[in-house]
């Protein structure tokens, strides 16, 4: 036996020693814990506090949204659906079917692996070069969801620009916020949608300094919409990268669905577009738009892309010709524009507040999550409505709201019927009006 191991089996032997004199020579006693009470606990304080999340067990039938099917503890019943983000309804478009079904025709359910073994179908392909197309960029590359777009996008670029900062709006989602950490970059939080303090920030930092200013175009709980011009202003006077996040925009604004940057003319001078295709286009994935050598460094360096098996071909397909429709039609944005408005106009009248929104998203706060929990359980019973209750964590503490998202298939009659059952609701709950 050599000297060294001869060492390791004494050193050994001593620990074992010394921790057997420390237990008085008998084994040390065996701590449990009651693993399921701790989770049990967890869970029955989010009950308490209202925030306590359900599933409403819906089906979709062919042509009908918004009106769906409720597996109620009664049986099926049709309801109306209030809170959905097809926005645009082409979740029932016979456009995206009839390429779905040609693609399942042709073979393509699965990927079968990631986009570097195996998974890159001619699908993927067409489909991130209609996104390219989309926001008039070089390249686009698609991901499982938005919230991995966001979060491996992000985290790539902080990482590899030496001695970043990155700049987010105090409003970000939550996969930029967690991307920005992954990131590791110096991070500075500017007011939501103010210039003045974001301009502060820049003027702050070194003009050589490498530097991101990460934010979205539609924040999706409150409805509001960023001056992007400006923002891109000011990221060209300091020189700052800009990455935009168009999720709840894309579909809805801009002379071909582009977004808000399109819509206000500045989209070839955004840096990174990122999309979801889950919400407007009806289906799901994610994505980001730049340059080819910004995205092929996302998609060289990201882990969260690299990693994961790719989107079904199937659902690229319908993605591409929802995309591709909705690129030369702009009547399922106008339906839903005339939609949103009429409304709004409707809630105003019955002095049900609602947040100021110059997009689709119509927020009504209530700000107590209990009573919202028991507003929307009543219109669901009660009215046959579903609008699912906004809580913490998705809102703050005390802003607990209704989102309701209007699309083209609220027809005024439906409006009519909404608004009457929630001022029924609003008065058995003595919730405060407006005016």
């Amino acid at each position: 036996m050599t000297l060294p191991q001869l060492t390791v089996k004494m050193t050994v032997k001593n620990e074992i020693r010394d921790l057997s004199s420390i237990a008085g020579g008998e084994d040390p006693p065996v701590m449990t814990t009651d693993y399921q009470q701790l989770f049990a606990g967890k869970l029955e304080q989010l009950k308490r506090e209202g925030n306590y999340r359900v599933f409403t067990e819906l089906e979709r039938p062919r042509g009908r949204f918004p009106c769906t099917l409720w597996h109620s503890p009664d049986g099926l019943r049709e309801v109306v659906i209030w809170c959905s983000n097809d926005y645009l309804c082409m979740g029932h478009s016979e456009v995206v079917r009839d390429a779905m079904h040609t693609a399942i025709d042709q073979g393509a359910t699965g990927a079968g692996g990631t986009r570097n073994i195996g998974g890159t179908n001619h699908w993927h392909v067409r489909l991130e070069r209609t996104l390219a197309e989309l926001h008039h960029k070089e390249v686009a590359l698609t991901f499982t969801s938005g919230y991995i777009a966001n979060h491996t996008s992000l985290s790539v670029l902080g990482s590899i620009l030496p001695n970043c900062v990155i700049l987010s709006d105090q409003g970000n989602h939550n996969s930029m916020i967690e991307g920005i950490r992954r990131s590791g970059a110096h991070k500075l939080i500017f007011k939501h949608n103010d210039l003045v303090d974001l301009e502060a920030k820049l003027a702050s930092l070194p003009r050589a300094q490498a530097k991101i200013i990460a934010f979205e175009s539609v924040y999706s709980m409150n409805g509001n919409i960023s001056p992007v011009s400006e923002i891109v202003a000011l990221a060209k006077r300091y020189g700052a990268l800009t990455y935009l996040d168009e999720v709840h925009a894309v579909g809805m604004y801009g002379s071909q669905g582009g977004g808000i940057a399109q819509a206000q003319g500045v989209e070839d001078q955004v840096d990174v577009i990122q999309g979801t295709l889950g919400k407007a286009f009806g289906l799901v994935g994610g994505y980001i738009a730049g340059t080819a050598q910004l995205v092929d460094c996302v998609r060289s360096f990201g882990h969260g892309f690299i990693f994961s098996t790719s989107l079904p071909p199937v659902i690229a397909a319908g993605a591409q010709a929802s995309i591709a429709h909705l690129m030369q039609s702009d009547a399922e944005r106008v339906l839903q524009q005339q939609h949103a408005i009429a409304l709004k106009q409707a809630l105003h009248r019955a002095r049900i507040p609602i947040l100021p929104s110059p997009s689709h998203i119509v927020p009504v706060v209530i700000g107590d999550a209990i009573k919202t929990k028991q507003l929307t359980d009543c219109l669901l019973t009660g009215y046959g409505i579903y609008v699912q209750p906004i809580n913490f964590p998705t809102v703050p503490h005390g802003t607990e709201r209704l989102r309701l998202t209007p699309g083209p298939g609220h027809t005024p009659a439906l409006i009519q019927q909404f608004v009457m059952a929630l001022d029924a609701a609003w008065t058995k709950f003595d919730l405060p009006r407006v005016g």
